[in-house]
């Protein structure tokens, strides 16, 4: 069996790509993968980090406002479209995965035009508009959030949760993860996250009370993200509970310490903040298609599963909220058991297995 997966773009893109192969592999050794990204984002990176082999197309994203970059991504379009018809014509795969992100597009569009059976894995609450153009063609729809036939046909919907990275499932003690940090197992944590790349308004916001969170003596590890660390490390004095980093290898043992994650609110991050049961405090991103990470929030807030702060209140607001909610063992036990109710843990087996029914079909 051959198995091309496209998309990426951002880690939450690449992550559920990556558990999906794994648990292909898993289902059977034999099988044949092919990843389709897209040139210079971090999947052509990231996979063959994890062990696959991974293709680039010269796709980029439309932009919403006027500019040349348009005129260019037009070309690149077509572009991407011929070797994305090459590569399915080359690699010959039984199926086709699209994870989102700007590669997906012309690979799922060239395998359904070849009824090859295709299969998106719509993480967001509130899908883009490529998914949706792509919905009336694919064989099937996975996703994760109830409600969805207000944008796909709901005869291809499946509700299968997210795709987790397997290494956040790995056993690990609080005493572990705490001596791995250099921090005390026996005080609050908050694990601090922007992403792989960052988000300059967390930053911001938890540079604004650094000396609150001081005062306080609240352990912190604050992965600042690449972009943003050395400007970070500059603008905050060193303290023994502030781990300033610019990426966390060890995401396992960030999580398993963390009282509190403050977080955005990609669809990824959420679905491993569910299954692992953390308290979190959502700060959506205001620069994502259809202001989908609010909704995705949303979602959690309106069961009182997670908190929020506005990205445009989190200077005034965000370590006030933190300091609030480590304070309150009461509200952080309840949070810790409203989302769990949000957890799918079998998310990648699920769509693996709707994978083999088509093909077998």
């Amino acid at each position: 069996m051959r198995v091309i997966i496209s998309g990426g773009g951002t880690g939450g893109h690449i992550f559920p790509a990556i558990s999906i192969a794994n648990a292909l592999m898993q289902a059977d050794p034999k099988i044949e993968i092919l990843f389709v990204g897209a040139e210079g984002k971090m999947e052509m990176e990231k996979v063959p980090a994890a062990g696959y082999e991974i293709v680039g197309l010269p796709v980029a994203g439309f932009q919403r406002r006027l500019t040349f970059k348009n005129v260019t991504f037009v070309f690149k379009l077509i572009d991407s479209m011929i070797k994305a018809r090459n590569i399915v014509r080359q690699f010959k795969p039984d199926a086709v995965v699209g994870v989102g992100g700007y590669a997906s597009g012309p690979v799922l569009r060239v395998a359904s035009n070849r009824k090859i059976p295709t299969i998106i894995q719509e993480q967001n609450s509130f899908p883009g508009v490529t998914n949706r153009i792509l919905s009336k063609k694919v064989s099937k729809i996975c996703v994760a959030y109830p409600g969805m036939e207000r944008f796909f046909p709901a005869s291809k919907i499946i509700i299968t949760g997210n795709p987790i990275r397997s290494n956040l499932l790995q056993a690990i003690s609080r005493e572990e993860a705490a001596k791995y940090f250099g921090l005390d197992p026996n005080k609050k944590v908050v694990f601090v996250t922007g992403g792989s790349l960052g988000a300059r308004t967390i930053n911001q916001g938890i540079l604004a009370g650094y000396d609150h969170l001081v005062q306080e003596g609240v352990q912190v590890i604050w992965q600042t993200g690449k972009y943003y660390y050395r400007e970070m490390k500059d603008a905050v004095p060193e303290n023994e509970n502030i781990k300033l980093m610019a990426f966390v290898d060890k995401m396992e043992a960030a999580f398993a310490l963390a009282d509190v994650v403050v977080s955005r609110a990609g669809a990824s991050v959420i679905s491993e903040i569910a299954l692992l049961g953390k308290a979190a405090l959502f700060v959506p991103s205001p620069n994502v298609s259809e202001d989908h990470q609010t909704k995705n929030a949303m979602a959690l807030v309106k069961e009182d599963a997670a908190e929020m702060v506005a990205d445009k209140q989190v200077s005034a607001e965000l370590v006030n909220k933190i300091l609030s909610l480590v304070k309150d063992e009461k509200r952080l036990a309840q949070l810790k058991i409203n989302v769990k109710k949000f957890a799918m843990p079998d998310a990648a087996k699920v769509i693996v297995d709707e994978l083999f029914r088509l093909v077998n079909k």
